[in-house]
């Protein structure tokens, strides 16, 4: 059985309330303002305008309340989002981000964890298992609205194509890539259900770059999961489905610092060529993954979403 690998442990995340803002009413100039038109007026319209401006309150995370107390929601509110690889790294700040913006967030890992409105342990290179997942979703929270395909592994078995096993090989191909198709396969049916949805399959820059630094299942995975992407967008554009491939650079993540903890230098090597001089933080990807789930992204669809720091677009480095 394949498994991905995590050195963190998701944390509970409490629900988020929606955001709270007062619609103001439209500001009126009327023809009664004639005894000093220019200077009245502007004066009618500032204190109109400072009577419309939101106040902050305390009343939780990413919350506000003006004086009338109308509810905004934030930008996924009221949508079930089912996020793999939720226990640490990527999965882990998206499932929190993604709930303090109004979402219901179903984790899911290999771990036992506690992320999520509902939290599920599954492995989602095995159809019976995704299949099973995406149910129990649709019956507990009612609909599937965004897909985030994030699980995936990088062992350090999988190195050039020289050295790499057979088996170190299908193993990545299996939770990296099989894993994708089937929770695009088992989960868009429910996004169709629902009127329509978004996908965000976790793919890599390296689907765009070559490496001398070779882990050639991993970037044949994220190849593969780039296509897949792209075809899937395709295909359903036009039922109200966008499927798009998150691309990050080289993120902070467990999976990142346990790979170059025994070895120094290999992180050296890479964070060379990055123009920022650092990695990613797993929240800022995430920030990308909230705007691909939401309806900001409305017309983005079958891209390949960079996210690296300026790394595909640089020939020599700062």
């Amino acid at each position: 059985m394949a498994s991905t690998r995590t050195s963190e442990r998701g944390r509970a995340l409490d629900e988020r309330a929606p955001l709270r803002v007062r619609l103001a009413p439209p500001l009126r100039v009327t023809s009664g303002l004639k005894a000093r038109p220019g200077r009245d007026a502007l004066r009618n319209l500032e204190r109109r305008a400072q009577d419309t401006r939101p106040h902050r309150r305390q009343c939780g995370p990413n919350r506000f309340t003006t004086r009338r107390d109308q509810v905004v929601s934030g930008r996924l509110a009221g949508k079930v989002c089912v996020v793999t690889g939720a226990a640490g790294g990527i999965g882990a700040a998206s499932a929190s981000l993604f709930a303090s913006e109004g979402a219901r967030v179903v984790g899911v890992d290999l771990l036992e964890h506690s992320v999520g409105q509902l939290s599920l342990q599954a492995d989602v290179a095995n159809e019976q298992s995704v299949a099973g997942l995406y149910r129990r979703a649709r019956e507990e929270l009612g609909r599937v609205d965004v897909l985030f395909n994030n699980a995936g592994i990088s062992p350090p078995e999988d190195a050039s194509v020289l050295d790499t096993s057979l088996e170190a090989w299908e193993r990545v191909q299996t939770v990296n890539l099989r894993s994708v198709f089937l929770c695009c396969k088992h989960g868009i049916p429910h996004l169709l259900d629902a009127g329509g949805g978004s996908v965000i399959n976790t793919a890599s820059f390296v689907a765009l770059l070559g490496a001398a630094t070779s882990q050639i299942s991993y970037t044949a995975s994220k190849g593969g999961v780039l296509a897949l992407s792209r075809e899937l967008g395709v295909e359903f554009a036009r039922r109200g489905v966008r499927v798009n491939a998150l691309c990050p650079g080289p993120v902070d993540t467990p999976l990142l610092r346990e790979l170059f903890a025994q070895d120094p230098a290999q992180s050296a090597r890479r964070l060379v060529h990055v123009p920022m001089g650092r990695f990613a933080r797993a929240e800022e990807i995430a920030q990308a993954a909230l705007f691909l789930a939401s309806d900001d992204s409305s017309y983005v669809n079958a891209t390949a979403f960079v996210v690296d720091g300026g790394i595909t677009g640089a020939y020599t480095t700062p």
